[in-house]
This record gives structure tokens, sequence and C-alpha cells, in this order.
């Protein structure tokens, strides 16, 4: 089924619950109705957006083009051997959704990865990531539709060129195409990921450690830290963790000892950027309808009325804190969208 609005409300379609319109949206529920719609706007100017659930975009303004609504539903077994099992999923499943299926089939590989917000489709485009544990991990194939001229075509992992919150699809390739549908290669033998201090901290409260426990674990922890957007509007985490060189972060380590830090690589690591934010004095603050959280400063909270500009020109203050006093340069993980 196809379904074309004209200036439509998007309020409900963005986590932020900004009250932004798109001037024409266009949903889809089969991958031939999205190539339909592609077909219909492929020579239309103006910009498009392609929509999932809305759990990492900030509209500053109205969006002046088409957003393209993929409602993709559905999963299937591709294939299997004696250890793992290719699962696709189309790109309008609910991602959590999604991971507690596998689990509850004891295939493991993405309970690390429970209780992030939003649909399939978007988890190769950001490469989502929890825990020690990305979506590239699990990533085998990535189908999708040209923009363009409305061909189907599939994309493994190498092509993907994923990396750090990264792939092709921000990069090169952005705005190109619409993810239809993520295969996953899963193991039939998990091997529990439980390298942070505080999943091993919580996995004490169960009786044994196992995909169920873990992403019970990993619930618990992130209900605790970060706010339901339907209480207050928020995107999860705004920023990206910094990754900085080795003299920059020594020298912050001899100001500040207790400096948070993952090692990359013998030349990088990473600093938690609620750690940065935190010690720059912007946890818990407050200007208006629009404040860092309380427990979580990595987060940035609509308390109801802002617009998306007042929210965007809150987070670039952060940046400019952090960078005049830590000097590092905060990116944003949120996609504004003007």
């Amino acid at each position: 089924m196809i379904i074309i609005e004209e200036c439509y409300s998007l309020k409900s379609y963005n986590t932020f619950g900004l009250p932004a319109r798109a001037r024409f949206f266009a949903e889809a529920g089969t991958v031939e109705d999205l190539r339909t719609i592609v077909n219909v706007f492929c020579n239309d100017p103006k910009p498009k957006l392609i929509l999932g659930g809305g759990s990492n975009l900030l509209f500053t303004d109205d969006f002046d083009g088409v957003v393209i609504f993929p409602d993709l539903k559905g999963n299937e077994i591709i294939s299997q051997t004696p250890d793992d099992v290719y699962v696709k999923a189309y790109a309008g499943e609910n991602w959590d959704n999604f991971v507690a299926y596998c689990v509850s089939q004891n295939w493991g590989g993405l309970e690390n990865l429970s209780l992030i917000p939003g649909n399939v489709g978007a988890c190769p485009i950001q490469n989502i990531g929890a825990y020690g544990v990305e979506a590239k991990d699990c990533i085998d194939k990535v189908d999708v539709i040209n923009l363009k001229n409305g061909e189907i075509r599939q994309f493994t992992n190498a092509e993907c060129k994923f990396g750090y919150r990264d792939s092709i699809f921000k990069r090169e390739a952005k705005d190109q195409y619409i993810v239809t549908a993520v295969t996953f290669k899963l193991s039939k033998h998990p091997v529990c990921q439980t390298k942070y201090a505080d999943v091993n901290e919580e996995l004490k409260k169960f009786p044994e450690v196992n995909l169920a426990s873990i992403r019970q674990a990993i619930i618990n922890i992130r209900e605790r830290k970060l706010p339901a957007p339907e209480k207050f509007g928020n995107a999860g985490s705004f920023f990206k963790n910094p990754v900085v060189s080795m003299n920059i972060f020594n020298n912050i380590k001899a100001e500040y000892p207790n400096v948070p830090s993952y090692p990359v690589n013998e030349h990088n690591i990473k600093i938690p950027a609620a750690w940065l934010i935190q010690t720059c004095g912007w946890k818990g603050k407050r200007e208006g309808n629009v404040g860092t959280h309380e427990t979580q400063p990595l987060v940035i909270i609509n308390y109801g009325g802002a617009t998306g500009s007042e929210i965007f020109g809150f987070a670039q203050k952060i940046q400019q804190s952090v960078l005049s006093q830590m000097g590092i340069e905060l990116e944003m993980e949120v996609n504004i969208i003007s």
C-alpha cells in the first residue's frame, strides 16, 4: 500500500517530539511500493529524507522536500549452518523487538544492543553500538534501493565500510539509497560479551549469565540512565565519544588524573563524551525548555515546547565549552535536518 500526503506533520515520527512538517510524506508497505515511490519522486529536485524510527534526527525547521517512510515489516531465516543462522529483518521492524526475538531463539550477537530506539533500517547507516558491540559485528548484507533509478542492489559487510557510528551510507553514498532489509549472521553457540563493569555488576542480580540475562541487565541499566522519549523528548546519545591522540589524552590526564578512557590502538584512545560534558559543568544544566539529563549528560532533553533550533543551539554551546576547556571537538551523533 502506498500513502502520499502533503504538508504532513512529523511530530509522531521524531523522538524529540518536534512539530516539523514535510512538504510531501510518502509511505510504502512493500519493496515494490517503495520502488514505485522512488520512481515518482526520483526526478523531483527537492531533497529526500528517509525516515525510520526518527530516533536520531533533529528537525530545526520544516522539511521542504520528500520524506520517504519504508514501513517494511517481517523477518525470515535465509540460511543456517550448525554454528550460525542468517536472518533477514526488514527495515520497518522495530529494532528492540527484533533483538528480543533473536535472544528468544538463543541466537547470539545483538543482545548488547538491547533497548536502542529506532528501526532495523537505521542500524547499518549509523552502525549502532553499545557495551562493546557494534551492528557491523553481525551484519552480513544490506539490501537497498537506489534513489535515482529504483534499482535494487545488495551491499556486503565490507562494502558498507563501517566505522565508529559510521558507514558508507553516511559518507560517499549519503542520500543515494534506501535500506529495505538487513541480513544478520548470528551465532547458535553465543559467547557473551560482558567486559563493561556496569554490565557485570548488574549481572550479579541474575542466577546465571546467558543471552536473556545480558539483555535484561542492559535494559535495566539503560532505563535507569536514559529518559523515555514518551516522557521527555530526546534522541539518546547526542554526541559521539571522541577518539583522540595519546598526546591530547596525556595533556588532559595531567590535569584530570581520573579521566576514564578506552584504548583504540597504540596511537589513539577514546574518552567518554559524557565525562567531558559533565566535567565542563553541563550535567543536568537547563536553559528554558532544553537541558541535559540529570544522570546522563550525553542526552539532551526537550522538556516541552522547545524548538529544534533551541536544541541545536544548546548542543553547540556544549561543543564550544568542551573545545575551549578540553581542546576536543565533540561530533554530533544526531543528524541535524534543516
